[in-house]
């Protein structure tokens, strides 16, 4: 109908021209009559090539408008053609800043997924839009969680009503205890993906970690150290006076001082080992070990002091033991500190067993089970053990050569490794200590070529 009503237009005037001459006898009316038609058939053929060309250009208006990448135009009229070139310019121009803001797109997105920190992008509603890698590494599925925290979307709130970065101090207690710097961002206009402000999240956990060392390491260490330290004052002074001329006493003098010696380095191991621990502690790791190889080499190492203590191991270690997530020299210090423990306060001739299984299917990963047949520990005593320094029996502890940290040790190295750990013990039956490891995941072997 639109063709039709085009040529009616474009034929109008010359038809009507025809028709009163025909009607005056200016024109013969058979010579009228062809000249009619062929000016009908003319104005159809430009009415059909200007509907096509008129079509043709607005299809290519409507492709530059939803950014669809467009044919060349080519009208048939010519004086279409000159308004299809600026069309193909006006496309390849639209074309070009499309993938420009495209490509600062991609960096964009690239640039926050490689930040070391955790950022999130927060929509409107204070939902998450996205979250970089870090992001999600430190808090995986809590993350709701750890936005839902009372300090931090005081400051959320906050921001999404002034406008301007508001900051926080937020103390995190999952998946780990963590000391964390917020920082909220309001963004005015909306970035691209329709986020209205950002959140940045750094760990202070290290350097607040370091700060608290420091004091704990000058007050615990004055505290133990005092005691063998007095001691071997009061025995050098002895040798250098009354027991002078007395080699038997020198003798019995010396060997008491170089077991308080013993005890300063190894109370010093283990506070800088402590203090390695806590630094890393908020940061899982990330290897795979195989307990079967690592307690093997264990057990073997520690043959000598079963033997001084007449102690005999059963040791339940199957073939078929999953691989852990963990740190192998941490895991083998869990190991060491824990038999170290069951060796040393257990019954002189008794037994000591060392269960190493899989856990049940609900909860995939490895239990290690290290139980004596020592004295036993009072139950009041129990949620105090993994404490630092805390002794139950202090005369006890330090004539064994304990220095009250092996299972504050455990206790860091099990939260580490985002595991479990729980004591078990009964006067006058034993006490039994169990750790429960996550199962390492078998990483799916990419197959084909990646795009």
């Amino acid at each position: 109908m639109r063709t039709l009503a085009a040529a009616l237009v474009v034929a109008g005037a010359p038809v009507l021209a025809l028709i009163v001459l025909a009607a005056t006898g200016w024109v013969a009316i058979g010579a009228a009559l062809v000249a009619i038609g062929a000016t009908l058939v003319v104005a159809l053929l430009l009415g059909l090539s200007w509907s096509r060309d008129l079509a043709l250009l607005a299809d290519g208006v409507r492709r530059i408008g939803a950014d669809e990448p467009m044919q060349r135009l080519v009208p048939v009229l010519p004086g279409l053609r000159g308004l299809g070139g600026d069309l193909e310019r006006l496309a390849r121009r639209g074309a070009a800043r499309t993938a420009l803001i495209e490509q600062l797109r991609r960096a964009d997105a690239t640039v926050v997924e490689r930040l070391p920190d955790p950022l999130i992008v927060l929509a409107e509603d204070r939902g998450v839009r996205r979250a970089n890698s870090a992001a999600r590494a430190a808090f995986g599925e809590d993350m709701p969680a750890v936005l839902r925290h009372p300090d931090l979307r005081a400051a959320i709130d906050r921001a999404f009503a002034s406008g301007v970065t508001q900051t926080a101090e937020v103390t995190l207690h999952v998946p780990v205890p963590r000391e964390v710097h917020a920082a909220v961002v309001p963004m005015d206009p909306p970035i691209a993906d329709g986020g209205r402000a950002v959140v940045v999240l750094s760990d202070r956990t290290r350097e607040r970690a370091v700060e608290r060392m420091r004091a704990d390491f000058v007050a615990n260490v004055s505290h133990e150290l005092r005691t063998p330290l007095t001691s071997l004052i009061g025995f050098i002074d002895t040798l250098r006076g009354p027991a002078a001329d007395d080699p038997p006493a020198q003798q019995r003098f010396l060997g008491i001082m170089a077991e308080q010696a013993g005890r300063m380095n190894r109370l010093i191991d283990d506070l800088l080992s402590l203090s390695r621990i806590e630094l890393i502690e908020h940061q899982p790791p990330s290897g795979t070990v195989g307990l079967n190889e690592l307690v093997a080499r264990l057990v073997a190492g520690f043959e000598p002091r079963l033997k001084e203590r007449s102690v005999t191991l059963d040791l339940r270690l199957p073939s078929n033991v999953p691989a852990v997530i963990g740190d192998a020299d941490q895991l083998t210090q869990l190991l060491q500190n824990l038999l170290d423990n069951a060796v040393k306060y257990g019954r002189e001739g008794g037994t000591v067993r060392l269960d190493v299984a899989a856990a049940p299917s609900g909860r995939p990963g490895v239990t290690v089970t290290v139980a004596d047949q020592g004295a036993g520990i009072p139950r009041e005593h129990l949620p105090r053990l993994t404490e630092r320094f805390y002794r139950v029996d202090t005369s006890r502890s330090r004539a064994a050569g304990g220095t009250g940290l092996g299972l504050a040790i455990v206790k860091h190295i099990v939260n580490r490794h985002r595991g479990q750990l729980s004591i078990e013990s009964e006067e006058g039956i034993g006490t039994t200590v169990s750790v429960w490891l996550p199962q390492a995941v078998a990483r799916p072997v990419a197959s084909g070529v990646s795009a």
